[in-house]
């Protein structure tokens, strides 16, 4: 079973949303909404690969996509439908530009012209914020960023309104496009990552 240019997905876990976190011996409802993005759930298992597109990503491979491929809606007359992603069962399609990562050898590999940066914490005292904006660590790089001389471990500016935010492997990170980073202020060790407490599995 395979689409001509779609990946066919299924998500990772139990349910398309992580509504809620355990801490310790007690769990922690954090949604309880479906309009709520940021709770949808991202990782998913590649069922299989499209037939007209070479790619690098396997049948079996776990990678991060598009939140709005689990998502669910309300409809016109208010009642719940899938998204358009949408297949049977627990299968959705994936085009290739909602993915954004897959799994090699252990590790994250970026896919497409996406990158994922982390917030650091903020250095000016007299901000009442607790990270600085629109400037962070690259984390996870890709072909077109490393061709311009920008690497993993480089403190970048970006474009406002940029980023989404995702949690990979306990890292609270920024999704966004290569153009999106505007500056390259090398690697700057003084520079402290920022990541949540909360962000840590149970």
């Amino acid at each position: 079973m395979n689409s001509l240019y779609d990946f066919i997905v299924k998500p990772i876990g139990e349910s398309r949303y992580n509504n809620s976190k355990k801490i310790g011996e007690k769990e922690l409802i954090l949604n309880t909404k479906i309009e709520s993005w940021k709770f949808v759930n991202r990782f998913a298992k590649v069922v299989s690969t499209p037939l007209a597109i070479n790619t690098i990503i396997k049948k079996g491979d776990i990678i991060v996509v598009h939140q709005n491929i689990f998502r669910r809606f309300y409809n016109m007359k208010g009642k719940q439908t899938n998204s358009r992603s949408y297949f049977k069962k627990d299968l959705y399609f994936a085009a290739p530009d909602q993915i954004y990562l897959y799994k090699n050898k252990g590790e994250w590999q970026s896919f497409g012209d996406r990158c994922f940066v982390k917030p650091i914490k903020n250095s000016d005292h007299l901000k009442n914020r607790k990270e600085e904006p629109y400037v962070g660590i690259l984390k996870i790089s890709n072909n077109n960023l490393e061709a311009s001389n920008i690497n993993p471990g480089d403190t970048i500016g970006f474009k406002p309104g940029s980023e989404w935010e995702f949690f990979i492997d306990d890292e609270r990170l920024y999704c966004m496009k290569s153009n999106d980073i505007v500056i390259n202020y090398g690697n700057k060790e003084n520079k402290r990552e920022y990541n949540p407490s909360w962000t840590y599995s149970s």
